[in-house]
């Protein structure tokens, strides 16, 4: 892991396995896109993730902010090392970055994703993912 980019290992890939963790202390791993901005200082910028707002990993989030992350492929196989991390839920200008930077990374697919979206009006719920 770089000192100066905590998330080098992510670089290239398209799905992150997110473990978040239950009251009791049980892990569940979760395939799921994700986007990196560029930081700003080194090592100061957080990979977003996004979900609908009422789905089990964001209500594990706001009972236990401390997650683990790997890279992965789409149906969850590792593709490297665990590493310690943290979630925070965004609002604002923060989850809207966040959108932004998925929508991009992910053209067309999510969008299509968005528009049907839409006739279950299902809020999407933006969090990032900082290194421990």
């Amino acid at each position: 892991m770089s000192s100066l980019n905590p998330f080098a290992a992510f670089a290239g890939h398209k799905y992150l396995n997110l473990e978040t963790f239950r009251k009791n202390g049980g892990g569940v791993r979760t395939p799921v896109w994700f986007a990196a901005a560029l930081p700003e200082v080194p090592g100061a910028a957080p990979l977003y993730v996004y979900t609908i707002g009422n789905t089990g990993k964001l209500k594990r989030i706001r009972n236990n902010v401390r997650v683990r992350i790997v890279p992965c492929d789409m149906r969850g196989r590792l593709l490297g090392e665990w590493m310690e991390a943290r979630a925070e839920i965004l609002d604002g200008a923060e989850a809207e970055k966040g959108m932004k930077l998925l929508n991009r990374k992910y053209a067309p697919w999510k969008q299509l994703l968005d528009f049907f979206a839409l006739f279950r009006r299902r809020n999407r719920i933006v969090f990032a993912i900082w290194p421990a």
